[in-house]
């Protein structure tokens, strides 16, 4: 099914029956990918009296209770509301869910023993680029990052004037495979996710920063079109399923 997107006075031209899902799942198996020291996410049936939720112990239908961490156990979507005073949720923000993106892969630079994605970096892969998202996939980038589980390991991070520079070429909408834009031990600091959403003197409530994602390694670099999918969560995060198609002919 080929539909057509007109985007700023430019066609794309998208095969929907081809996407490019590029979500990690939640999922309860201990080796499920995670950050944050947070446990796997959990499913138990409900319980009430001598009704059980669970088909497979006698209830007629399955009714079960989830916990999980949407910052920790999978792909997720958050809004200013992660690191502002004021409550805001991810629900309120994320008002359109389709935009032109850029996928672009980095090789960290090392830095006193931190790898970070610099400036420089992407200024190298986005001159140029009328993108509204940017998809960051980091090198290397094994399949292994699906069950890979980040806390305490240092993870490659982005720098703030790599944030300045996304801000000042349009960027709304950040996606990268690590567990966040900041450095896993910062003090507090977030200065990515400050910069990003300018908070709190010129806060940018529109944006969102999707952490987490895995780019499989036969999607090229290039222009693809984003549709961002979120849970209708009144958080500061949900869940979410980024999925990209690629338009035909480019």
């Amino acid at each position: 099914m080929i539909a057509t997107i007109l985007h700023k006075g430019k066609e794309f031209r998208i095969d929907l029956y081809k996407p490019i899902d590029i979500s990690m799942p939640l999922s309860t198996n201990p080796n499920c990918v995670s950050a944050w020291y947070v446990k796997p996410m959990s499913i138990e049936p409900v319980r009430m009296g001598d009704w059980v939720g669970d088909v497979n112990q006698g209830g007629s239908v399955n009714f079960r209770n989830v916990a999980f961490n949407p910052h920790g156990n999978g792909t997720h979507t958050e809004c200013v509301g992660h690191i502002s005073k004021e409550f805001v949720t991810i629900n309120h923000c994320l008002k359109q869910f389709m935009f032109l993106a850029e996928v672009v892969t980095i090789l960290p630079d090392e830095i006193n023993g931190d790898k970070v994605i610099s400036k420089k970096s992407l200024e190298a892969h986005l001159s140029g680029s009328k993108a509204e998202a940017v998809i960051i996939r980091t090198l290397s980038n094994s399949p292994a990052k699906l069950h890979f589980q980040y806390s305490n390991t240092n993870p490659a991070f982005v720098s703030k004037e790599a944030i300045s520079y996304l801000n000042s070429i349009g960027v709304d909408h950040i996606l990268i495979d690590t567990p966040s834009v900041d450095n896993e031990q910062d003090g507090g600091v977030l200065a990515a996710h400050h910069e990003f959403w300018q908070y709190p003197n010129n806060t940018q409530f529109h944006k969102t920063i999707t952490e987490l994602i895995y780019v499989p390694n036969d999607v090229m670099d290039g222009t693809y079109i984003l549709n961002l999918q979120i849970a209708s969560f009144e958080n500061d995060a949900s869940p979410s399923k980024p999925v990209l198609y690629k338009p035909v002919g480019m």
